[in-house]
């Protein structure tokens, strides 16, 4: 059901931010909603006046609660759910829990987000394993054939990949892998990041061993945040962390500790509370509203700006893939990227850009080295994108 001019004005009402920008660039961090800030201001407030172990003590059953409305969020339970501090460190200790050896194989894709793709070129050169990127599909986005090829041949330790790039508007096939990696005994490791909160992430549908995603971006969340999901697979096996603390393990002997259960072990004992409080919100906020119900506003709103930049002189877009969501990227011939950022900050309008160096194979493809990125979000406006239109034909 499309939502109503009333509860888009809600919306609205609840993100005061919407007042003073006009906020196009939620697939770097999105406007939060009043509920967001308020819970961690408190948090932190109380926690001064009451102190830091007491409080948590106090919150006990709301923290707990963060696991489940993530859980809920992933259609999955919460002992599968760990908090991290963002989609990256929920990467890197999944990275760190696979024992890799010499001659070890990843697979990925060529639309590997930039910090994965980093992390492995250095395993490549530390432990000397072999990263292996499957061929595209002349739409855009992996082939899912050729990937279920490579896996049969390279058996490979560790199958890596990003469901939506952050340097465009992609929606990688994820759900073709899931089954082939588990049939084989292959660790799947799925990188959300940019479209939990703009979709419905099933992680029974996709199959996965590991999906980390942040907080900042569709989720609506605080900076500083982020979840990592370990199936019942995962965290069944003998994997654990390369490091962890007293809440990830417990010390049973002078030379003995013994591992938690669940996807707990991935966290440290220190965590930042009123972000975590405040996380909780933002999901419980989306499921009050519904996610499909979000997805359905978003679709819209993305392929109409996708139709309305077309109006832009010199401006070609570069989103490429048989299915697309609400990251637009385009390059203008002719314009630098960070005036044409500031541009539009001076107007009163947020986005951002992305460089070669976040994209180096995707972006050589296209033959460009930057492109423009604009994310509307479901509490954004027809009017907001005719805006931002006007404002760069003006370029």
């Amino acid at each position: 059901m499309k939502f109503s001019p009333q509860e888009i004005d809600r919306f609205r009402a609840e993100t005061p931010g919407t007042a003073q920008r006009n906020h196009l660039n939620n697939a770097g961090a999105a406007l939060p909603p009043n509920c967001v800030t308020d819970a961690v201001i408190e948090y932190l407030q109380t926690e001064a006046v009451v102190g830091g172990y007491e409080l948590k003590a106090q919150r006990a059953t709301a923290i707990e609660g963060f696991y489940e409305a993530t859980a809920d969020l992933l259609h999955t339970k919460a002992r599968n759910i760990a908090y991290t501090s963002s989609a990256t460190d929920s990467f890197a200790r999944v990275l760190g829990s696979i024992p890799f050896q010499k001659g070890d194989v990843i697979i990925t894709t060529d639309d590997d987000y930039v910090s994965n793709q980093l992390a492995f070129l250095s395993l490549q050169n530390r432990f000397g394993i072999r990263l292996l990127r499957c061929p595209v599909l002349p739409s855009g986005g992996f082939d899912p054939e050729a990937m279920t090829q490579m896996i049969l041949k390279e058996r490979p330790k560790l199958v890596a990949i990003t469901h939506v790039p952050t340097n465009s508007g992609l929606i990688q096939d994820v759900e073709s892998i899931g089954a082939v990696c588990r049939q084989e005994g292959i660790w799947y490791l799925v990188d959300a990041c940019q479209s939990v909160g703009q979709m419905d992430v099933d992680v029974n549908k996709i199959g996965c061993d590991f999906l980390s995603a942040t907080g900042r971006k569709f989720l609506r969340g605080p900076r500083g945040t982020g979840f990592l999901y370990a199936s019942d697979r995962a965290l069944n096996s003998k994997l654990e962390p390369l490091f962890f603390d007293l809440r990830g393990a417990t010390w049973e002997a002078q030379d003995a500790y013994t591992v938690a259960e669940s996807a707990k072990k991935y966290e440290y004992w220190e965590l930042p509370y009123a972000l975590l409080i405040g996380f909780s919100e933002a999901l419980q906020y989306i499921s009050r509203i519904g996610i499909n119900r979000i997805h359905q506003r978003v679709q819209m709103l993305h392929e109409y700006t996708r139709s309305k930049l077309l109006e832009v002189p010199n401006l070609r877009m570069m989103d490429r893939g048989s299915q697309l969501c609400s990251i637009v990227t385009c390059h203008i011939d002719g314009q630098k990227p960070e005036h044409i950022q500031k541009f539009l900050f001076q107007n009163g309008i947020n986005t951002s850009y992305t460089n070669i160096g976040s994209a180096i194979i995707d972006f050589e493809r296209k033959q460009i080295d930057w492109v423009l990125r604009i994310s509307p979000h479901y509490y954004n406006t027809v009017t907001e994108i005719d805006q931002c239109v006007e404002v760069l034909k003006q370029l």
